[in-house]
């Protein structure tokens, strides 16, 4: 690890391989934690390089419990996280508002680091039990078109860095590999990203995969569309600006994603839009991200159809039936 360091620090960058080996030098224990908060403090003083973050990709999924849906058609709607804007769980009510409309949804996530509540924060309050029992969570997949991955089950290699992250408290490049690294390797994507930087090392990512994907990112700084600003949106057919309007809808002011300062006001927030109490701008966000992830998976819809079918799953309470059975699955 001090050659890695010592390489960092003299301003060189690491190859993939380089950058793969280092990952699972640290997941072996060969690294203390000054060393591994010293090397995650490199990332933080400059960007990470396309080839760094694929090679600590390759080494997470290589250290990962595989999960095997029976299927790879599925959708993850899953943002880096890191933006510090503390909204409510937007993409996850956007993948409940998915699955009632008759999509699968693999949803890979963890606890917040940088905001009150992230995904698994929320499911933990409704009383969701997190599994990695591949048998429990294939039948949820089945029967409620959606099972929900607990980052720290699927993937061991994270246990050494966990403590370090929770006590920066600030996003760091381990935000960046979340969608990356989903076990369940869906073949659909709706992606949100902290910069745009970042964003162009997705798609470069994604491509190479083969997913299907849709990268967003909000140019006041977002990583979903948050409809309070122009963002940016990136395809397999080339990248875009657009805003509201491309729903459409109205713009919205920050204060109107807010998700509180407890999990508790995050959670109320996202059961009223599965609910059909929540704000006009609260329900609004939810179904452009869910609208996106849809086209995402059916690219044939125009944006109008996949805007409709969203709006069915909220209106008909579907999205909030398949949470209510998932919570009563697990």
């Amino acid at each position: 690890m001090k050659h890695i360091l010592q390489k960092l620090f003299a301003q060189h960058t690491l190859q993939r391989t380089e950058a793969s080996d280092v990952l699972r030098s640290i997941v072996r224990g060969e690294a203390n934690h000054a060393q591994i908060a010293s090397f995650i403090t490199v990332f933080l003083m400059r960007p990470v390089r396309v080839e760094e973050l694929e090679g600590f990709r390759d080494a997470l999924l290589e250290l990962c419990l595989p999960v095997d849906l029976g299927t790879r058609l599925c959708i993850d709607l899953c943002g880096t996280g890191g933006d510090g804007k503390n909204t409510f769980n937007i993409s996850t009510a956007a993948s409940f508002v998915v699955a009632g409309a008759g999509y699968k949804v693999a949803k890979h996530g963890n606890y917040g680091v940088s905001s009150v509540s992230g995904s698994s924060n929320l499911l933990d309050y409704f009383g969701y039990h997190f599994s990695n029992d591949l048998d429990v969570l294939k039948k949820q997949f089945d029967d409620c078109n959606i099972c929900f991955l607990h980052a720290p089950l699927f993937h061991p290699a994270m246990k050494s860095v966990a403590p370090i992250r929770q006590e920066l408290g600030i996003k760091t490049f381990f935000n960046m590999l979340g969608p990356l690294v989903n076990p369940a390797r869906p073949k659909f994507q709706l992606t949100g990203v902290f910069n745009l930087e970042l964003a162009r090392i997705y798609q470069y990512l994604l491509q190479q995969t083969g997913t299907h994907f849709t990268i967003v990112h909000s140019l006041d700084g977002y990583d979903e569309v948050s409809l309070t600003s122009v963002f940016k949106l990136i395809d397999k057919t080339g990248e875009r600006l657009c805003d509201a309007s491309h729903f459409p809808f109205a713009e919205l002011q920050p204060q109107d994603l807010f998700g509180g300062e407890t999990v508790k006001s995050s959670a109320e927030i996202f059961s009223n839009v599965l609910n059909g109490r929540s704000t006009s701008a609260q329900r609004n966000v939810v179904l452009a991200n869910a609208s996106l992830a849809i086209r995402t998976i059916d690219e044939n819809l125009s944006i109008e159809d996949a805007l409709q079918k969203a709006e069915e799953s909220l209106d008909s309470k579907s999205a909030y039936t398949f949470f209510k059975k998932l919570i009563s699955r697990s």
